[in-house]
């Protein structure tokens, strides 16, 4: 798994022991999911969607003929814990981006 993320919050993921890039710029934000996809080894690659709304369409060309990584957008932690309900949040995203739930 990978997170692309602001400066921020990647140093933060990185504190959680997960594989963090950071971006300052949807285009910078591009350009490392598509470093990312064409490496490979990724089942999953969360990108933050204040950078990236839909990072599948940007990658859209490389994806073709690959089921992964699967793409994750995530709202960027101010967003995500603006919400109550922080947990049913990223569980409605993962299930919506994957088609299903998963307890982790």
């Amino acid at each position: 798994m990978a997170v692309i993320a602001d400066p921020e919050a990647a140093q933060g993921f990185r504190l959680a022991g997960l594989e963090a890039h950071a971006a300052r710029t949807p285009e910078e934000a591009k350009a490392r999911l598509e470093e990312l996809v064409e490496k490979g080894g990724y089942a999953l690659v969360a990108v933050d969607q204040a950078l990236l709304p839909e990072p599948e369409r940007a990658v859209e060309r490389l994806m073709r003929g690959r089921e992964l990584p699967v793409l994750l957008p995530i709202a960027g932690l101010k967003e995500a814990f603006q919400n109550p309900d922080v947990e049913g949040y990223m569980r409605e995203l993962v299930k919506r981006t994957i088609g299903f739930d998963i307890k982790l």
